[in-house]
C-alpha cells in the first residue's frame, strides 16, 4: 500500500505510505483503533469513500476507486487498464482475490502489545535456538545433513538401508566385547593354573616346614581362581549381548549373520567399511546437534532457518542492550518483543495463498519499555521490515523523536496530525 485517500464529507485525509515502514504518530488509542480498522478495511470491500494506491509484490502499480456512490473500479495505472474483477459489484476486496477475508486479515496483520506478549510464550523454540552460537548450531545442523546425505550415498552403493548399518555396526560391536572378554579369560586362566600349581607345590613344603605359611599361598591361590570365574561371567554377559543384537537382525550366530545378511548386502569388505564409517559419523554429527540444541528435529530447524538466524540477530543485539538497561526483566521483556515481533512478520508473509504480502499494522509495540531500549528495538524492526510493510501507529513521543530523525536518511516516514492545517477539498477523482 503506497497511498490512502479517505474522504469524510468536506475534508479529505490522504496519507503516503513508505514502502518498508511508516510511523505515525501523535495518535491516541481511540484513533490508532479507528485508523487500524480503516487501513486494514481498506483493502477489503464495503468501504466506498476510500481510495487506495498498491504496489504489489510482482510489481505492478494499482488503484482502487471507491466513490461514495457508483461503481468500485481497479485500474493498472502503468498500462492504464481497468481490471476491475466481475465480482466486484458487491465492494471491491483485494483480500478476496488472495484467499483471506477481513476477519483473518484482522487477525493476521494487526499486532498490539498485548498480542506479542502473548506471543513471546508461544515462540520458546525459536528463541531457545536463536539465543545459541549461531555459527556453532548451524554447523551442526550442517554436519548432520551432510553425513545423513552420505549415509544415504553409501548404503544405496553397498544394497543395504541406513538401518542395516546400525544393525552391522551393533553387532559388530557386541562381537568385539565377546572377542576381548574371552582374550582376558584365556589369560586370566592361564594365569590361574600357574598360580594353582605352583601355590599347590609350595604349600606342600610350607605346610611342613610353618603350616602358618601356607595360608598367603592358599589365599593368592583362591583369589586367582575368583578371578578367573568373574572373567567368564563378563565373557557370558558379552555373549548374551552378541546374541540379542543378532536375535534383532534375525540371525542365528555371527558367522551365520555375515553369511546370510552382510555378503548379501554389501558387496566388498571395503563397502562394507565405508557404510560403517558413514553411520558412525552420522551418529557423531546427531550427537553433537543433541549437545547444542536438545531434542529439537534438525528438519525443524531447517524449515524455519531464515526466522530463527533473524532472531538470533536480534536475540545478539537486544542481549548487548539488555546490559544497558537498567534491569534484567527489562533487558528480558526486549528480546521477547523482539521475538515476537519477527514472528509476527513472518506470520503475515504466509498470509495469503498466493503469496502477496499485506501491511502489518503494529500498534503501540513498546509502551512502557525501557526508554533506553526502545530505539535499538525500532532499529530492528527497521531493518526486519519491507516484507512485509510495517505502519507503526504510536502516542509515543520516544518513537516519534526516533522515527523523525531516521525519516532524514528515507529508511521510512513519519505521518503526524496537522490540526492547524486548512481543510483539503475532497479529491474527486483519482486517489
Amino acid at each position: 500500500m503506497t497511498r490512502m485517500v479517505i474522504e469524510a464529507g468536506r475534508h479529505t485525509i490522504a496519507l503516503d505510505l513508505h514502502p518498508r515502514l511508516t510511523v505515525i504518530t501523535g495518535l491516541g488509542p481511540a484513533e490508532r483503533e479507528s485508523l487500524a480498522g480503516e487501513l486494514l478495511g481498506a483493502l477489503g470491500a464495503s468501504r466506498p469513500g476510500v481510495h487506495l494506491e498498491v504496489r504489489t509484490d510482482d510489481g505492478r502499480h494499482l488503484a482502487a476507486f471507491r466513490p461514495t456512490t457508483g461503481r468500485a473500479r481497479l485500474v493498472d495505472v502503468e498500462r492504464a487498464v481497468d481490471i476491475t474483477p466481475s465480482e466486484a459489484e458487491g465492494g471491491l476486496d483485494l483480500y478476496a482475490h488472495h484467499g483471506i477475508d477481513l476477519a483473518t486479515a484482522r487477525r493476521a496483520l494487526k499486532v498490539t502489545r498485548a498480542d506479542l506478549s502473548t506471543m513471546a510464550q508461544a515462540d520458546a523454540v525459536v528463541q531457545q535456538l536463536a539465543e545459541l552460537d549461531q555459527t556453532e548450531l548451524w554447523a551442526a545442523a550442517a554436519r548432520v545433513r551432510v553425513t545423513d546425505e552420505a549415509l544415504q550415498t553409501e548404503s544405496v552403493a553397498a544394497g543395504a538401508a541406513p538401518e542395516d548399518a546400525e544393525i552391522i555396526d551393533r553387532i559388530e560391536r557386541r562381537h568385539h566385547d565377546v572377542e576381548a572378554a574371552l582374550v582376558t579369560l584365556t589369560r586370566s586362566r592361564r594365569l590361574a593354573r600357574i598360580v594353582t600349581v605352583v601355590g599347590l607345590l609350595a604349600c606342600v613344603p610350607a605346610i611342613l616346614v610353618n603350616p602358618v605359611m601356607a595360608v598367603p599361598l592358599a589365599v593368592i591361590t583362591v583369589a586367582t581362581l575368583a578371578a578367573a570365574f568373574r572373567f567368564r561371567g563378563r565373557v557370558e554377559r558379552a555373549e548374551a549381548a552378541e546374541r540379542d543384537a543378532l536375535d534383532a537382525a534375525g540371525a542365528d550366530s555371527y558367522l551365520g549373520f555375515h553369511v546370510r545378511r552382510v555378503d548379501s548386502l554389501v558387496s566388498s569388505d571395503q563397502a562394507r567399511r565405508r557404510l560403517l564409517s558413514a553411520a558412525a559419523d552420522h551418529r557423531a554429527a546427531a550427537a553433537q546437534w543433541f549437545d547444542i540444541a536438545g531434542d529439537v528435529s534438525v528438519d525443524w530447524a531447517l524449515e524455519h532457518h531464515a526466522e530463527i538466524t533473524a532472531a538470533g540477530r536480534l536475540c545478539a543485539d537486544v542481549r548487548t542492550l539488555g546490559m544497558m538497561s537498567s534491569t534484567v526483566s527489562d533487558g528480558d521483556a526486549a528480546s521477547d518483543l523482539a521475538h515476537a515481533i519477527l514472528a509476527r512478520m513472518a506470520r503475515a508473509r504466509t498470509v495469503a495463498d498466493l503469496g502477496e504480502t499485506f501491511p502489518l499494522i503494529i500498534d503501540e509495540p513498546f509502551a512502557d519499555l525501557d526508554p533506553g531500549l526502545k530505539a535499538p528495538l525500532l532499529e530492528l524492526l527497521s531493518r526486519a521490515s519491507g516484507s512485509p510493510q510495517v505502519i507503526l501507529l504510536t502516542a509515543d513521543e520516544d518513537v516519534a523523536s526516533w522515527a523523525r530523525l531516521e525519516a532524514l536518511t528515507g529508511a521510512l516516514s513519519v505521518l503526524e496530525p496537522t490540526p492547524d492545517a486548512e481543510p483539503v477539498p475532497a479529491a474527486t477523482g483519482a486517489a
